[in-house]
């Protein structure tokens, strides 16, 4: 119980930090907005993370992550595979909305992304799914996998295992849940591809 109360206290940390990094770019936009900045959500001894790029509107008011169109379409995905919403850790690489859900920005991944990187050595997932183009591209190149960067559309549902400082981990890049609120066909896609996760968690439970 106090290593869990240790990781609580350490994500704790990280959240008040955020909130009040005057230095981070998105910093003034959330306040002129009273915006909330969206760390992230769940298991904080998860198995498996996921990472997407940035919160959209909803997010920004709620402060969680993953709780529009997008988040119900992950919610079912999980749903469809055995796995709880609960069970799992969701972030994003940004911990504010970029104006008009606008793509980030380099300096924007720069100030953002060493709170996302502790958040993982806090947490210890073994698998990390990222979520779209921008989170994929920032995780391989961060876990020393930079040549295998392409775009999600060839890459998407394959494993990539990973050396940690601390342990193993597989990588898993997915389309990002929100292509299916615009081309319904693409969750049919994003279902094959959940499977993954099925087998991979189901192997958890025999460890």
């Amino acid at each position: 119980m106090k290593n869990l109360e240790k990781i609580d206290q350490e994500l704790k940390k990280i959240r008040d930090e955020v909130l009040n990094c005057k230095k981070c770019p998105l910093y003034e936009y959330r306040t002129k907005n009273k915006f909330l900045p969206v760390i992230g959500e769940g298991n904080h001894q998860a198995r498996i993370m996921f990472i997407g790029e940035a919160p959209g509107l909803n997010e920004a008011k709620t402060g969680r992550p993953f709780c529009g169109a997008a988040g119900k379409i992950l919610d079912e995905l999980l749903d469809t595979v055995g796995i709880k919403r609960e069970e799992v850790y969701i972030t994003n690489i940004l911990k504010d909305r970029p104006p008009e859900n606008r793509n980030p920005k380099p300096e924007e991944i720069d100030a953002y992304s060493p709170y996302l990187l502790r958040q993982y050595k806090i947490i210890k997932p073994k698998i990390i799914c990222t979520l779209g183009n921008y989170s994929t591209a920032f995780i391989l190149e961060k876990f020393g996998l930079a040549e295998k960067i392409q775009g999600i559309s060839k890459i998407h549902g394959k494993i990539f295992d990973t050396q940690a400082i601390f342990q193993s981990v597989k990588i898993i890049p997915f389309y990002h849940p929100a292509v299916a609120t615009y081309n319904p066909d693409m969750k049919k896609i994003l279902k094959e591809d959940f499977k993954i996760l099925e087998k991979l968690s189901q192997n958890f439970s025999t460890e």
